[in-house]
């Protein structure tokens, strides 16, 4: 196992929620312990998934709550700490989507894009950096889009959101190198989860046409970028890097 007696957090889980499910099941299967956030699921499915999980020989720890707010996020890493001791990984995976024009959009409607899909990538890294630091080790993966590569149509808020999240994981790296701590994000390209049940076949068809591997991809072909960010010596030589398993969406 790759990841034996490490300890992960992992915002924006959720039980039966695509990648949001995908990274804490594949974290536990190489062996890392796990402390989990949520966010609007349902608290008695969350503890019956956390135990399944805890089959692989892991502890697996809840934190309910909006992430993109500080009370939450400093109870979420401040937790993680108390209980194991350390905290060697943390994935921010929090988001949410929904197209919307900008002529349409409301100022309410922009603020809570960026404070989920940003505010709380800074606000978890905010707590956790000192802790890391002190260990003089850590991985920080950040979930960003191939979308803040390439833009969208009726995307700018979320286009915005994760293009800030490829630039604040730029300069954490340059910051924390130093203490032994590799910061790095991942650019998923259309996947297939929940979110792509409701596009119609029109748009996956011409969608297709923009992919040099003309398919969809699958949840277990994302979480394995995260391991190997996460795994040493894989990811040891990786910070500020943008991996990107998108089916060719986007070329850098």
């Amino acid at each position: 196992m790759k990841l034996e007696g490490k300890v992960t957090i992992i915002t924006g889980a959720g039980y039966g929620y695509g990648m949001s499910r995908g990274f804490p099941e594949a974290f536990a299967r190489e062996g890392s312990h796990l402390s989990l956030n949520y966010y609007g699921c349902d608290d008695m499915k969350m503890k019956l998934w956390a135990q399944d999980m805890e089959k692989f020989g892991v502890r697996v720890i809840l934190t309910p709550g909006d992430i993109s707010q500080e009370e939450t996020a400093e109870r979420l890493i401040q937790r993680t700490w108390k209980e194991f001791g350390h905290i060697d990984v943390l994935v921010n995976n929090a988001g949410i989507t929904g197209p919307k024009s900008i002529v349409d959009m409301t100022i309410e409607e922009w603020d809570r894009m960026i404070a989920v899909n940003l505010r709380s990538f800074f606000l978890t890294c905010k707590y956790v950096v000192p802790i890391m630091m002190k260990q003089k080790r850590g991985r920080i993966i950040n979930i960003a889009s191939q979308i803040a590569q390439k833009g969208g149509t009726d995307h700018c808020h979320y286009a915005a959101a994760k293009a800030g999240v490829i630039g604040l994981t730029k300069s954490l790296a340059w910051d924390l190198g130093k203490f032994g701590i590799n910061v790095n994000c991942i650019a998923p390209g259309p996947i297939n989860t929940q979110m792509m049940e409701s596009v119609s076949e029109e748009w996956r068809k011409d969608k297709m046409k923009d992919l040099a591997i003309p398919r969809f991809g699958e949840i277990e072909e994302v979480v394995p970028s995260a391991i190997f960010l996460a795994s040493s010596p894989d990811g040891d030589l990786y910070t500020g890097q943008t991996l990107g398993p998108n089916c060719g969406d986007v070329m850098l």
